[in-house]
């Protein structure tokens, strides 16, 4: 007798959750962007002039 093989990959489980209107707002206003990038360098420059002190 042959056994069905069950795949569970395809489940919606599985899938990733789409975005919600506020998230693609928040993912493509330049100016949010801009403050984060900025935000990130400075973190990034004061853990390199930590360790350089």
């Amino acid at each position: 007798m042959s056994e069905k093989r069950i795949s569970k990959a395809n489940r919606d489980e599985f899938y990733p959750p789409i975005p919600t209107q506020a998230t693609k707002f928040w993912r493509s206003n330049f100016l949010y962007q801009l403050y984060k990038f900025f935000r990130l360098n400075l973190k990034i420059m004061s853990m390199v002039v930590k360790g350089h002190s």
